[in-house]
């Protein structure tokens, strides 16, 4: 019994992840594109994909390698644009902390947006969930889209300039954290920080390296925080 739950929440990650593949394949195909433009090579380009996973932070870099920024400088911007890793793991612990360090290991590679999004949301919803069902869930939500993610750069990237600028495809990347983070907002404080965070992006999108993103998100943090605050000393006033 305990082997078909487990296998129940792996095919309901892969289930839940699948989606995603409709935004993750052109926006990994235009990063391929674009690093090669920029100068990689096929190799390069997909060993970029395959080492770092992470979208944003893979834009943010060759970005900056485009404008001959210095290796320190683009390795500090790419960090800054995925300190929200950190907290992601930070809420991954209570759930994941306890499985064997190697599953750990894996699951710290394939923490990304969707993958975070979609397994915290499980979780949430379904209490008593085991460890292994927690682990099965998650690992089953990156089945379809990491080797998707990989697939697609290499596609971009041998494909290169013969992919005609009209397609548009840097669509991808604001549609997939909107159907990520849009089913979250489930109470006043995850919707006060999500519009301080996006009015915060816009408004801080001057500053050198992407940092208005990281202080966005910071003040996002806060007010959110501030808003649950006052929820709840409502509640206990009326209580």
């Amino acid at each position: 019994m305990a082997t078909t739950t487990v296998k129940s929440a792996l095919w309901q990650g892969i289930r839940d992840g699948a989606p995603y593949l409709l935004v993750l394949a052109p926006f990994s195909a235009l990063f391929g594109v674009l690093a090669t433009e920029a100068g990689l090579s096929v190799f390069e380009t997909l060993a970029f994909a395959v080492l770092v996973i992470a979208g944003s932070a893979q834009f943010t870099a060759l970005q900056l390698m485009t404008e001959h920024t210095s290796t320190v400088i683009v390795i500090i911007s790419a960090l800054a644009v995925n300190l929200r890793m950190a907290m992601y793991s930070a809420s991954l612990a209570p759930h994941l902390g306890q499985a064997p360090i190697w599953k750990r290991a894996i699951a710290a590679y394939l923490t990304v947006d969707q993958s975070y999004a979609l397994s915290v949301s499980k979780y949430e919803r379904d209490e008593g969930m085991s460890i292994d069902q927690k682990i099965a869930y998650f690992f089953g939500v990156m089945i379809p889209i990491a080797p998707a993610w990989y697939a697609f750069t290499l596609i971009g990237a041998l494909g290169g300039k013969a992919v005609p600028p009209e397609l548009a495809l840097d669509f991808a990347m604001p549609l997939s954290f909107t159907a990520m983070i849009g089913p979250m907002l489930r109470t006043p404080a995850h919707v006060v920080a999500a519009f301080v965070s996006a009015s915060g992006g816009l408004l801080l999108a001057g500053i050198p390296y992407n940092l208005g993103l990281l202080i966005a998100a910071l003040i996002a943090i806060l007010a959110g925080a501030q808003v649950e605050l006052l929820q709840k000393r409502r509640l206990d006033r009326d209580g």
